[in-house]
């Protein structure tokens, strides 16, 4: 039997059986093989028990604290970054256990990767697509491009090269943001990121059921007003840095 053209690798924690069982079955039903890779509970570490964080920087960068769950999705991300590293696939796409595979995922992903070849990280699912601006399309129609308004909001699904991974983890291997934040920030990591204008692939009913937190988490990990003005400074400037690298795209 013939390999798979481009590695699957699937987030998943223990608990998450549900979730686990439901991506087995796409995995059968779409002839997609995945391998999973053992994710980080922070529901269940203590914070004592947490590495390779710098909260201080998260506080000021972003405004509040970090919820376990957001250190569990960025742990576990750089995990699987590593994974995929460990192998010799050129090329490999990273997706989290709410993701709904289709048909003719591994296909249009393969076209999206022939179309931008010089692209190190290609997102495949985002939330939001403000101020698109397209490069290239593939032979499949998907518009591969970037965004001026961000951040875009999940890393559910994206496209690595071997060059990519390893500029990621070594960049982001102290966390000081969120994960779908910081890995978008490809002016700052020296990384050629893009995204899909449509996702291509969907989210299963278990989305709903959140391993990060609820919006109620969020508020309360907010700081007061006057301790996000660093924040929201660092966002304007990220602002900037961003248009500057989506006009500069090649």
């Amino acid at each position: 039997m013939p390999s798979q053209p481009l590695p699957v690798y699937l987030i998943n924690i223990d608990r998450a059986t549900d979730r686990l069982a439901e991506m087995q079955r796409q995995s059968d039903e779409f002839g997609i093989k995945i391998e999973r890779v053992d994710g980080v509970d922070g529901a269940l570490l203590p914070q004592e028990q947490w590495t390779d964080v710098d909260h201080e920087r998260f506080q000021r960068r972003h405004g509040r604290v970090i919820l376990p769950g957001e250190y569990g999705c960025y742990r576990s991300h750089l995990l699987a970054l590593r994974q995929f590293l460990a192998g010799g696939s050129p090329s490999a796409v990273i997706i989290e256990d709410d993701i709904a595979l289709n048909g003719d995922f591994l296909a249009r992903a393969l076209a999206i990767q022939d179309a931008a070849p010089k692209a190190e990280v290609i997102k495949l699912v985002n939330h939001r697509w403000g101020g698109f601006r397209a490069t290239t399309s593939s032979n499949k129609g998907d518009v591969v491009g970037r965004c001026l308004f961000g951040p875009q909001g999940s890393t559910a699904c994206y496209l690595v090269t071997r060059s990519g991974a390893e500029k990621i983890v070594r960049s982001l291997a102290v966390m000081s943001l969120p994960w779908d934040v910081a890995v978008e920030r490809g002016w700052d990591m020296r990384t050629s990121i893009f995204t899909t204008r449509t996702n291509i692939a969907g989210f299963s009913p278990l989305q709903r059921t959140t391993m990060i937190g609820w919006r109620r988490d969020y508020r309360a990990a907010k700081s007061s007003a006057w301790r996000r003005i660093p924040a929201h400074i660092f966002r304007t400037v990220d602002f900037f840095r961003r248009i500057a690298y989506v006009l500069n795209a090649p």
